[in-house]
């Protein structure tokens, strides 16, 4: 007690140090604090399962040629077989994810998103309690469907929804009628599928197909026995798909021998949302990059903090040697004084810590905004968090003080009473190593930043083949009884271009892979399949390079198909593939098409991924959206939009008028990578203040220490320019030696970072001269404004102190 009381009267009387580190280490504290809720929100997902460790997605590897696809999905019989053939799996469900569904409210028409059919064993082997309905039986019977908490009250104004009638609105305003079986609450947030209506498997005729080779979306959940090693139950799969997929005459070894294969893996539950990356995954995921790029800015903001506090309590040492000097001679042992400085250092972040808290807090909406997430201080947060805080306060308190302490403390009382102790700011190797430390990491941030922020303007100004501006999106289309009537109405319209209806544009996620084969072909060349109109291209802006375009006067275009050059290419009709023959799976069954046209290759994917083969066809009944181009710049934009509005609500009164702008949709493929750059700078912004702070200290301790000096030089007709050049060469040459630490780390870490994209530019060299031209000038602000203030004192003010 005697120690911390001690400790507070010191630091009361070095007013501007406790505040320098008190705000440094605050900064620092509060920022590790928001990350780490970020962190601590990534890795829970799926983890709220009872079972997580035991459960597994079955997924698929499809290798056709040279064309290789890794779906997050298994065929519709995968799920029974694995379960009869293997004592080690206890359970399995699948889900079918749709694209969206209707149902009926009243007088109203709502599209939902977060709807699936789903086996009965669901609530076997996920964790998703029931507020009312029994989990073993609710979705054992057709047209059955079990809805969250959340869609309960939406619909029926109660939770208390068991025997209530849910309408389904298909095709040609088709109804559905479905009974509420079950009530579940609410899946959580940090889990990679968040459903709120889950109707019954048996509704649906595909969930009975036996056909493994069919690639049907069907995520696929295997619960394991406990004890089980997924690694030797994954061994066995290839024996078992050999026998599932030798059938009616169909050789499997035939096609292996081609160098194709189809082949099953596992991925853990709670490895989805971090690592998962595959076609039809059940939403967007995570990225583990990320969360250990956030993870490393913690750590480096936190020990910029402490490094500041390491400097300053060292800078400060003329100040206190004289007192550890007299305590000796008193009879004080070095423990004692070892002690109070630790004390120091633990009060100081103790006040830091309970700030930082307070400042997380207040900035919590504002994080979460910038990050995209909902976090919240919750009461099983702090379960974990007070712990965490109070072991903070011990190892930073103890991490930031361990070298002053020892280090003031071990000066002998002697030399310091004779004036012979080396003191204060001269020969700190040391801290010159620190400040080092302090500008490698900001430097390293700045270019991390700048590089983040100029792929980003690369992705956003690269020619994708297609033309995104000036094309406004229609969403739920299908909810009309007859759209192609819509789309004549807005063709008439003033103002607009060209106009097309599809669920698949290059902005969407609504998406198709086939498998065409050819005369010549030895193997299925898996494609994007996408049905489109005659008005597609002209409207997306995207160019063919040989052949023509659709026409709906000709009744043979029916049959035609549209290929991309990638397509071509691997098909093997680079050279003249107008007219060539191609077989795909079609409306139930096998049909050939012959092409009459080659586009460029446009990017319909994430410039993350390299453009993949694409074939278009000429069929009706895929109209989720409509798309059409407007004039640009004299038309009217907000008339217009009126104008579709009131066209919208002729044909569809019950459905609201739902649009986007295509580049704006472009732009939100890449928010993640948006807000990585937002967050990057305010890292940076703190990290360099943080270090700034430090510096500002230690250029006043500087200053302090040479006051004599400088009054000396300033009589002897010292120019105030050259007196702050003295000043400031130390600390610009540490800044100079972080320069040169800083540029190629930075360098290398983001040209790994870059190499993650397919497509993406160079690093170019004025962002290093940028990051370091930054560095140096915040640095020489800082130190000049100390240096300015001692060059300008009056010399006979320090003389006379002598």
């Amino acid at each position: 007690m005697i120690f911390a009381k001690t400790a507070f009267r010191s630091l009361l009387k070095n007013k501007g140090f406790t505040f320098l580190n008190v705000l440094g280490l605050t900064l620092g504290l509060a920022t590790c604090l928001l990350i780490l809720f970020y962190v601590t929100d990534e890795l829970s997902y799926d983890r709220y399962n009872t079972n997580a460790d035991r459960i597994f997605r079955v997924n698929t590897d499809v290798k056709l040629g040279s064309n290789l696809t890794s779906f997050a999905i298994a065929a519709p019989p995968a799920s029974a077989a694995l379960t009869r053939n293997f004592p080690e799996i206890e359970s399995s469900v699948r889900l079918l994810k749709s694209q969206s569904a209707r149902f009926k409210k009243g007088n109203q028409d709502i599209k939902e998103y977060q709807v699936a059919n789903s086996d009965p064993g669901i609530f076997s082997i996920f964790t998703l309690p029931m507020l009312e309905g029994d989990p073993n039986t609710a979705l054992t019977n057709p047209n059955s469907v079990v809805i969250s908490a959340g869609a309960a009250k939406k619909y029926f104004n109660t939770t208390h929804a068991i025997g209530k009638i849910l309408e389904q609105i298909g095709d040609s305003d088709h109804i559905t009628i479905y009974t509420v079986t079950g009530v579940m609450r609410d899946i959580p947030t940090q889990s990679h599928f968040n459903f709120d209506f889950l109707l019954s498997m048996e509704s649906i005729p595909e969930s009975r197909n036996t056909n493994f080779y069919s690639i049907y979306p069907f995520s696929t959940y295997i619960l394991l026995r406990p004890g089980v090693d997924p690694q030797r139950l994954e061994a066995k799969f290839p024996a078992f798909m050999r026998r599932a997929l030798t059938t009616g005459g169909y050789s499997y070894d035939a096609f292996e021998k081609g160098g194709n294969y189809m082949k099953l893996n596992l991925t853990p539950l709670t490895d989805i949302h971090l690592t998962s990356n595959r076609t039809d995954e059940l939403g967007p995921n995570g990225n583990r990059q990320y969360v250990s790029i956030f993870s490393a800015a913690a750590l480096l903001i936190l020990l910029i903090a402490c490094v500041n506090f390491m400097n300053l309590s060292t800078a400060r040492s003329a100040n206190r040697a004289r007192e550890v000097g007299v305590r000796k001679v008193l009879g004080s042992p070095r423990k004692y004084l070892i002690a109070q400085f630790l004390s120091e250092s633990v009060l100081i972040t103790l006040a830091a810590t309970l700030l930082a808290v307070v400042a997380a807090w207040a900035l919590l909406p504002l994080f979460n905004q910038l990050s995209g997430k909902t976090l919240a201080i919750t009461a099983p947060m702090l379960g974990w968090l007070l712990p965490c805080l109070g072991a903070i306060v011990i190892v930073v308190g103890v991490l930031a003080g361990s070298y002053p302490a020892f280090f003031l403390s071990a000066f002998q009382p002697i030399d310091v009473l004779k004036g012979k102790l080396a003191m204060g700011f001269k020969g700190g190797r040391l801290r010159s190593a620190l400040v080092v430390f302090q500008f490698s990491i900001s430097i390293f941030l700045i270019i991390g930043t700048l590089v983040i922020y100029h792929q980003l303007h690369y992705i956003q100004s690269k020619d994708l083949g297609f033309d995104r501006n000036q094309v406004l999106v229609i969403k739920n289309t299908d909810a009309l009884r007859n759209p192609r009537l819509l789309q004549q109405e807005i063709k008439s319209l003033p103002g607009v271009l060209n106009i097309t209806l599809s669920s698949f544009i290059p902005t969407g996620s609504q998406r198709w892979h086939n498998f065409g084969t050819t005369s010549t072909s030895t193997h299925p060349l898996g494609t994007e399949f996408w049905p489109v109109d005659t008005g597609y291209l002209n409207t997306m802006g995207i160019q063919l390079s040989q052949g023509r375009n659709f026409s709906s006067q000709l009744s043979s275009d029916s049959s035609a198909i549209i290929v991309n050059e990638t397509a071509a290419r691997m098909l093997g009709y680079a050279g003249a593939p107008l007219d060539k023959k191609v077989t795909y799976s079609f409306n139930g069954g096998q049909r050939e098409f012959h092409i009459i046209g080659v586009v460029k290759d446009f990017n319909f994917n994430s410039l993350r991924d390299n453009i993949t083969p694409l074939a278009m066809v000429m069929a009706p009944g895929w109209e989720d959206n409509l798309s059409v181009r407007i004039q640009p710049a004299q038309t009217d934009l907000p008339a217009l939009l009126a104008q579709l509005e009131d066209k919208w609500r002729t044909f569809a009164p019950r459905q609201h008028f739902v649009y986007s702008f295509m580049d704006e949709d472009f732009d939100a493929l890449y928010r993640t990578e948006q807000r990585l750059g937002r967050l990057f700078g305010i890292f940076t912004f703190l990290a360099i203040i943080i270090a700034c702070l430090g510096l500002f200290g230690l250029a006043a301790y500087a200053a302090e220490q040479r006051h004599r000096e400088i009054g000396i030089r300033k009589i002897l007709g010292a120019e105030v320019s050259a007196l702050v050049l003295l000043l400031s060469r130390d600390f610009i040459k540490w800044v100079l030696l972080a320069v040169l630490i800083a540029v190629p780390l930075a360098w290398w870490a983001m040209s790994k970072w870059l190499e993650s994209y397919a497509y993406r530019d160079s690093l170019p060299w004025w962002v290093l001269a940028i990051a370091a031209l930054s560095a140096l000038v915040i640095a020489f602000i800082t130190i000049s404004f100390q240096s300015i203030r001692a060059a300008l004192a009056n010399p006979v003010d320090s003389l006379r102190a002598e």
